[in-house]
């Protein structure tokens, strides 16, 4: 007896339609203004994101910038 192949890319069940609720593209564009800086980090430090950069496929400036952005936020609230 032949086993039924079935496409794996066929739902599955019932399905229902959701609605939208993704930002439009123009609303995750977010320009704040910035500067640049220049400051001098322990050589563990920057390693360490480094390390974490490459393990998340990102940028490790990108990921210092968040930081200080959060923590800023964090206590400007305060």
């Amino acid at each position: 007896m032949k086993k039924k192949m079935t496409d794996p890319n066929k739902p599955i069940g019932k399905m229902t339609r959701i609605n939208d609720f993704l930002p439009p593209p123009e609303k995750l564009v977010m320009s704040e203004e910035t500067i640049k800086v220049t400051l001098s980090l322990k050589k563990s430090s920057v390693d360490f994101f480094k390390r974490q950069a490459e393990q998340y496929h990102a940028k490790y400036q990108k990921m210092i910038r968040e930081l200080v952005d959060r923590y800023a936020t964090q206590y400007s609230s305060a």
